[in-house]
């Protein structure tokens, strides 16, 4: 996957993306051949010119064709997808822009998220530094290797901003 630090990656990406999308696969197989030209690069293509004949490798394309059940399941779980993304786009955020927090809750069945607690303005220190631990102890299995956090996360956790701006240290 392209990194946002390559944005020429990025960009063939897209590209490519798009061209799926706007021209999709033919439903006849087709063979794609693959052979190294006298620069050195790999080039892949239908029609292969006569002088690369010998040395190309070709494979048929239609033991990877979807089938029509495949294809209308796959754009049904698509518009499905885009549908969740609309109505969870319209709800209302979960702190005001101002930066004012919810109130505290509890928790409410079993789809719930950690901790089942949100911070206010009138939360002392000592409860907003343990509802902080719970946050980060959620956070925890949803790290990668490289200290990022995967986006289920946040399905199952809720974020809560450190405590340590306006209670300063932990006191322990």
């Amino acid at each position: 996957m392209p990194t946002h630090r390559d944005p020429g990656r990025w960009r063939a990406f897209l590209l490519a993306a798009a061209g799926l999308v706007l021209f999709p696969p033919t439903l006849h197989a087709t063979s794609i051949c693959r052979w190294v030209d006298e620069s050195g690069r790999t080039q892949m293509a239908e029609a292969v010119p006569d002088r690369f004949r010998n040395v190309a490798t070709c494979t048929d394309t239609g033991k990877y064709e979807a089938s029509p059940a495949q294809r209308d399941a796959a754009q049904r779980r698509s518009a499905d997808d885009r549908a969740r993304l609309r109505s969870e786009a319209a709800k209302p955020p979960a702190q005001v822009a101002s930066g004012a927090m919810r109130p505290a809750r509890a928790a409410s069945g079993p789809g719930a998220k950690r901790p089942s607690e949100i911070v206010t303005d009138a939360t002392d220190c000592t409860t907003w530094w343990r509802i902080y631990d719970e946050s980060v102890e959620c956070f925890g299995p949803f790290r990668t290797s490289r200290g990022a956090t995967k986006v289920e996360a946040f399905d199952v956790c809720n974020t809560v901003e450190s405590p340590q701006g306006r209670c300063g240290p932990r006191v322990d």
